[in-house]
């Protein structure tokens, strides 16, 4: 629906019996993970690098609430009004869009803030120019580990595509639940 590519998705995947917000915490990357963390997050479920950063390609779609990046556009340290990794123009318009977050937490901004509804390689290309709205975004770009990845899915979109399409895939049999583990729910949102 959004222009991205097509992948597998294999039906008959059991949910958990499962679900507490405490069990997540180090499990899921986190908006201002440096890159080590990154690599160790996905590592250990059996992802490269290269696959990491094409699952970040995700951020070409979607929003963040102004409450994950603040620290990083007001008042970031004692000679710098925003973390200088953003573009000038860039930071001011977040601190702008973002004014009122205390008040209103739900506050949120596109990831990618020039094609927002398109799932595009333009996430790569903004990075170069200090348009990634996370701390996360940013440190892709500056990791020699990450950067050629970047580079690679911000030329050619096709290598994008079909790099993700297969990290996605691979996500989607991550940790299967078989035999009496797990449960193919009646509901969604709710155990049987």
């Amino acid at each position: 629906m959004m222009g991205g590519p097509y992948y597998n998705v294999p039906l008959g995947r059991r949910d958990g019996r499962v679900s507490k917000a405490s069990a997540v915490e180090g499990t899921l990357p986190r908006p201002a993970m440096p890159v080590s963390q990154l690599i160790q997050v996905f590592g250990s479920r059996g992802f490269s690098v290269q696959e990491m950063v094409a699952l970040s390609g995700a951020h070409t779609i979607g929003f963040a609430h102004c409450s994950e990046f603040s620290s990083a556009i007001y008042n970031y340290s004692k000679s710098e009004q925003f973390d200088p990794q953003y573009n000038p123009r860039f930071a001011a318009g977040l601190q702008q869009a973002c004014a009122d977050y205390h008040k209103n937490p739900t506050m949120s901004v596109f990831n990618d803030v020039m094609t927002p509804n398109k799932f595009d390689n333009v996430y790569f290309q903004n990075l170069p120019k200090g348009l990634g709205l996370l701390k996360s975004d940013h440190a892709l770009f500056n990791d020699p580990r990450t950067r050629p990845f970047v580079e690679l899915y911000a030329k050619d979109q096709n290598t994008f595509f079909q790099a993700f399409a297969r990290a996605m895939e691979k996500l989607g049999v991550h940790g299967i639940q078989t035999g009496r583990r797990g449960e193919i729910r009646h509901r969604c949102d709710e155990f049987n």
